[in-house]
């Protein structure tokens, strides 16, 4: 999920001087990019971009020079920006796939599913926009079941805690009826020989 998108020529090519400086200085950024020293090729973007503000491939790249040197947010804030403004659909594509390379670095894994379904709808052939977005949705799968599980295991809890009251009192109810029914009996029995005794008994002799 690191490997973020990458434009490595200039967007516009020998309209004027200008436009030909411009994209010289993006190249010399570009071949320090490629050396992996990120800052000097950081330095050419912005170089580029004080030339030319609207120049989207020094913009884009330098959000790339940005997320190299561990700028995350700044080039975040860049690609939201290119993601926002720019018309060119591959641009779109490359500015919402490395965004959600971004997201997915910071575990933002909802957004980041977001943004790397937009790259898509800008580039439907992205292979690694495709691997990337499945990543992240069965990353977030995983971070799901286990609250789902804890909230079946609290129902499982309840319906046991309920079924255990209901017993409880099913037995309470069959050991009070006992007891009454023993009461029952000693009433009985206490009656039944009074009788006997009331019945049969002589009196005494003087």
């Amino acid at each position: 999920m690191n490997k973020i998108a990458f434009i490595l020529i200039g967007s516009s090519f020998g309209l004027n001087s200008s436009a030909q400086n411009v994209n010289e200085i993006i190249k010399t950024g570009n071949d320090f990019y490629k050396q992996q020293e990120y800052l000097k090729a950081d330095l050419e973007y912005i170089k580029a971009l004080e030339v030319e503000p609207a120049n989207l491939t020094a913009k884009f790249n330098h959000a790339n020079a940005l997320f190299r040197q561990d700028k995350k947010v700044e080039a975040a804030v860049l690609f939201n920006d290119l993601a926002a403004t720019a018309k060119d659909k591959s641009m779109l594509s490359k500015a919402w796939y490395n965004k959600g390379v971004i997201l997915s670095n910071q575990k933002n894994l909802e957004e980041s599913i977001e943004a790397y379904k937009n790259a898509l709808r800008n580039n439907p052939d992205d292979k690694e926009a495709r691997e990337n977005l499945q990543k992240a949705m069965s990353e977030l799968k995983k971070k799901e079941p286990p609250k789902k599980q804890d909230e079946d295991q609290k129902k499982k809890q309840n319906q046991q805690q309920k079924q255990n009251q209901s017993k409880m009192s099913m037995k309470e109810a069959e050991q009070r009826l006992k007891l009454l029914q023993q009461k029952e009996k000693e009433v009985q029995q206490r009656v039944q020989k009074e009788k006997v005794k009331g019945g049969g008994s002589q009196p005494k002799d003087w």
